[in-house]
């Protein structure tokens, strides 16, 4: 999706591309494929694509240290995102993730970015978004990103890797997602 919007990575950052599921192992629904180009004290820059319809949980950003917490700017560069915050809520949501039903979603003031819109979210602001139908791509630029201290709403994430030393690997002919569960 990357090469096909233009961008262009080296071989170091196709490498380094997280691929985040929120340990709910639903990645075509909820989860998302980041490149980070820089983190450091004081900036972050990312690149975040997304699948159709596939949303990032809703989640905030707590202070840390002497930090008020991440500052980020989003900002759409293919497809749609609908960025939902703090806020009056929209009457009408263009999207409802599955779990909105069961309190894993509760902001609900919508921002539709389009190609060369953005967006800014304060510190420690709830907020989440969605891709449109064709998916999309948003540049994310923030202060220091601290994916351990995220906080978020439903809590059944798990926002860091977690490493197993257990390999399951499919027989012939076999399912893989069957295999996985052995």
């Amino acid at each position: 999706m990357l090469a096909e919007a233009g961008f262009v990575l080296t071989g170091e950052e196709r490498d380094r591309i997280e691929v985040a599921d929120f340990g709910l192992s639903e990645l075509e629904q909820t989860g998302l494929e980041v490149v980070v180009y820089v983190n450091t004290q004081r900036v972050c820059a990312k690149e975040i694509v997304m699948f159709p319809g596939q949303t990032c949980p809703e989640h905030r950003h707590p202070p840390f240290d002497d930090s008020p917490g991440k500052e980020e700017t989003f900002r759409c560069r293919a497809g749609v995102v609908y960025l939902y915050l703090e806020g009056p809520p929209a009457e009408q949501p263009s999207c409802w993730p599955a779990k909105a039903d069961r309190g894993a979603y509760t902001v609900w003031h919508e921002v539709v970015l389009r190609p060369g819109e953005q967006q800014l979210v304060p510190p420690n602001t709830l907020h989440w978004f969605q891709a449109g139908p064709d998916g999309a791509i948003v540049s994310e630029f923030s202060t220091q990103s601290r994916d351990d201290l995220d906080v978020f709403t439903d809590p059944d994430i798990v926002r860091t890797t977690v490493l197993t030393s257990t390999w399951v690997s499919a027989g012939e002919g076999e399912d893989p997602a069957a295999a996985a569960h052995r």
